[in-house]
């Protein structure tokens, strides 16, 4: 297992969650994660929708994150990264700070 990947995510956030100014509650977050996550299966743009839906400052470069070793991201997060290969995207990933869609792109 390589001990550095790369990946990109969309973050939303809700009423509550960690650093949050969101105004949504969890579970519309939810709700819009999914709707997300089946656009992204039917073909649309990580990188668009990153732009477009994320919470996080990530979003402005298409939710790329750099690379990053263990121990830089939340558990959650980092498990999820770490056992995709890349090209890969994750189901959706709770952690403090709201729900994550993580692609590993390296």
């Amino acid at each position: 297992m390589s001990d550095q990947v790369r990946a990109s995510h969309i973050l939303l956030m809700y009423e509550g969650s960690m650093r949050s100014t969101a105004t949504r509650s969890k579970d519309a977050a939810e709700a819009l994660m999914k709707d997300i996550k089946e656009q992204i299966a039917g073909g649309a743009s990580f990188a668009d929708l990153a732009k477009e839906h994320s919470d996080c400052p990530s979003g402005n470069d298409g939710g790329d994150l750099g690379h990053f070793g263990k121990g830089m991201m939340v558990p959650e997060f980092e498990e999820s990264a770490f056992s995709m290969e890349p090209g890969e995207t994750s189901d959706l990933v709770e952690t403090s700070f709201g729900y994550h869609l993580i692609q590993r792109t390296e």
